[in-house]
């Protein structure tokens, strides 16, 4: 670890001396290509100056207390080494989790799909819910919604809506939600009073670079028709919505929440390359059975991650067995708590697989 740690810090110093030189100021790309790159390796050479700052310091304080006959002094330095003692181990957690391989898609924006499971109007009730708790989430980090598609049921309920979250490091906060979210409560359509079990599925995608999955337009079939729902004076008077369907796979994409034919194509194709790259990663993952199943879920559609209790105010993540009674602030976008609880057993899994290997 520590030659990594080693290597890691050269490597910044390079980098700070290539960004200071004037031929990179006047490459744009490379330019910020470094900026990435020093941003990405100074949270790890921060916390390992920190680490060699407090061996210094159990160094020193040995030192003094070899040497040194004053006892005020003595005391002093005992105080030191104790502390640097202590700080050292949570040190070696922090730098061993900073130097798990990165995610390639944490930085992305992510394409957000969310359709009712079970239940019926109800369950389109519960999807639109969690389509307002991901909004409000976004809100707080300052993250831009773009809604692509939407169908809505009548009564505020959405059967499937489509959107796209744009911020930096929203895949990396958000890659844990995919899969079967229920709720358990009274329904407002229901007049017995009886609690009822929905559902909605939702997928989280990381935007994805034509680069990165090539579509052979040849593949693709494209129609159009007229939009329907909430859409201003243009719905049903023109053909502007887009229904994508790619042959080889059968996927079809459906854009109708633009005015413009042109910008629901191009949104469709988002979403079309970001399905197929989930594809591609979903063939990956079943390679590596034994290692995905001891992973927190962070794809499949199917797996029933979280449960909503309305009664008794509950939200339980099933993957952690995590239980919190604040489903009220929750449901209202504050998922830090449940996020971070997540992130954070993610790392000790894979810091765990690690010592294994090691």
């Amino acid at each position: 670890m520590f030659d990594k740690l080693e290597d890691t810090l050269l490597r910044y110093e390079e980098v700070l001396n290539e960004l200071s030189e004037p031929d990179v100021l006047n490459d744009q790309s490379r330019y910020q290509k470094l900026m990435k790159e020093q941003a990405d390796l100074e949270p790890v050479v921060t916390k390992y100056k920190e680490y060699k700052a407090a061996k210094d310091g159990i160094e020193d304080s040995l030192a003094i207390l070899e040497e040194e006959n004053d006892e005020e002094m003595r005391e002093l330095a005992k105080e030191e080494l104790n502390e640097c003692k202590a700080s050292i181990e949570g040190i070696e957690q922090e730098l061993r989790i900073l130097l798990l391989p990165k995610d390639p898609n944490d930085d992305k924006n992510v394409i957000v799909e969310i359709r009712a499971g079970a239940g019926g109007d109800e369950a389109a009730l519960f999807a639109a819910d969690l389509y307002r708790m991901y909004c409000k989430y976004a809100e707080t980090n300052r993250w831009k919604i773009d809604t692509m598609n939407s169908n809505e049921n009548g009564i505020g309920g959405f059967k499937e809506i489509v959107f796209m979250i744009n911020g930096s490091g929203a895949y990396s906060k958000l890659k844990y939600e995919s899969g079967v979210h229920r709720v358990q409560r009274i329904p407002t359509t229901e007049s017995g009073g009886r609690i009822h079990t929905s559902t909605a599925t939702v997928a989280i995608m990381p935007e994805v670079e034509d680069v990165e999955v090539e579509i052979d337009l040849n593949d693709c079939k494209f129609d159009v028709f007229r939009a329907s729902g909430n859409g201003g004076q243009c719905v049903n008077t023109t053909d502007s919505a887009v229904r994508l369907t790619h042959i080889p796979t059968g996927i079809v994409v459906s854009c109708q929440d633009e005015k413009s034919q042109l910008k629901n194509k191009d949104k469709a194709m988002k979403v079309l390359r970001a399905r197929l790259y989930e594809l591609e990663c979903a063939k990956a993952h079943d390679e590596e059975a034994e290692k995905r199943r001891s992973q927190i879920g962070t794809g499949d559609r199917s797996e029933k991650i979280r449960t909503y209790n309305y009664p008794q105010g509950r939200v339980t993540d099933h993957r952690i067995k995590l239980t919190l009674h604040r489903l009220d602030s929750i449901i209202d976008g504050d998922l830090n708590e449940v996020i971070d609880s997540l992130i954070a057993a993610d790392q000790a899994i894979r810091l765990s697989r690690l010592n294994e290997e090691g």
